[in-house]
């Protein structure tokens, strides 16, 4: 494993992923922890911050060009801001049941599904966790 490769990349492409593996661990800290906390309410407006750094720096991002400078993958970033507002005023709300299955469904899709793209060969974090230095 090196981060060379992650080093090496444009700007946008460092700041997606520093905040997506970012986002991945407060996610997974957020799925552990108990629900409606103090703790809960500020790493989950942590994660939302970084989810839409996640998913806006997307946009800057044209290794997969499949409609014009776009791929399939950009829609999961248009899914994130759409889904992540809705989520937080949902928990604003006491819809509780709408805003965990609005935070499971983005966390599944925009850092799961996406995520396994970028293990693909030929892409940076391919490159990172399976290349040797």
């Amino acid at each position: 494993m090196s981060l060379q490769p992650l080093l090496n990349a444009p700007l946008a492409i460092q700041l997606h992923a520093f905040a997506a593996m970012f986002a991945f661990v407060i996610g997974l800290v957020q799925f552990a922890g108990p629900k409606g906390t103090g703790i809960h309410r500020v790493l989950g407006y942590a994660w939302v911050s970084t989810m839409i750094l996640v998913a806006t720096t997307s946009f800057w991002i044209h290794e997969i060009r499949q409609f014009g400078g776009f791929s399939l993958i950009h829609l999961l970033s248009i899914f994130t801001l759409c889904m992540v507002p809705l989520a937080v005023y949902a928990a604003r709300r006491g819809n509780i049941k709408r805003h965990r299955m609005a935070m499971i469904q983005t966390f599944c899709g925009a850092l799961i599904i996406a995520g396994l793209f970028t293990l693909l060969p030929g892409r940076i974090m391919h490159d990172v966790l399976f290349l040797s230095p």
